[in-house]
């Protein structure tokens, strides 16, 4: 299946290495990132693996949980484990899902055929508290993911659940944002006393709501 932005992620139970899990109830109230890695013991793989475990308390600070995929057995994500610690400086401490039967890679449609049948692609699924799907986001197998760019996703969509505003190109946190059109200047002067820049009638920035 192909999964859509707005869709409900489908839950599941799986094997982990933190014991076994049912997605939703994991999840609980909280944001989360999914993602796939092709293969255990493969040098992008440790790299990736690696630099999330450093980020893991800035996904924290920001109610997000992060759990890992691939078509590996827990006991080699455990094995694993040693040698992300030993040429990363950090072992993942965050659940990694030992999917051996494909059966979670296929139901968020992991497996991309054209790529490889038998490995999983490098998917990201960010998933809000009401379980649905917010951003996805595909690489190819020979290349490395931006991880603080999943952050910065995240904060953006968090930030625009809570304000009427939308992020500009390469916005980071603390950066001016842009007044939704849909929102009136009557309206706008109510939630943005500081005012704003108008451009154009449909590009009003203002600064980033606390």
């Amino acid at each position: 299946m192909s999964l859509q932005i707005g869709d409900t992620a489908p839950d599941f139970e799986a094997n982990t290495t933190i014991g076994r899990i049912r997605f939703h109830e994991w999840l609980g109230s909280h944001w989360s990132v999914l993602f796939s890695h092709p293969r255990d013991f493969t040098p992008v793989c440790t790299t990736e693996l690696g630099y999330t475990e450093r980020l893991r308390p800035q996904f924290e600070e920001r109610g997000v949980k992060v759990i890992g995929l691939s078509v590996d057995s827990i006991t080699d994500h455990e094995r694993w484990a040693d040698d992300i610690e030993a040429t990363q400086g950090a072992r993942p401490r965050f659940p990694i899902i030992g999917d051996a039967d494909r059966a979670v890679a296929n139901l968020y449609g992991m497996l991309h055929p054209k790529a490889d049948n038998t490995f999983t692609v490098r998917s990201v699924f960010i998933i809000d508290p009401a379980k649905k799907v917010r951003a996805t986001i595909t690489y190819p197998a020979s290349t490395g993911r931006n991880f603080d760019e999943i952050l910065r996703v995240i904060d953006s969509l968090q930030l625009t659940d809570n304000h009427k505003v939308a992020t500009p190109v390469n916005w980071k946190p603390g950066q001016d944002v842009i007044i939704v059109p849909s929102l009136s200047n009557d309206d706008a002067r109510k939630l943005f006393p500081n005012g704003w820049h108008e451009q154009r009638p449909y590009l009003r920035v203002t600064r980033q709501p606390s």
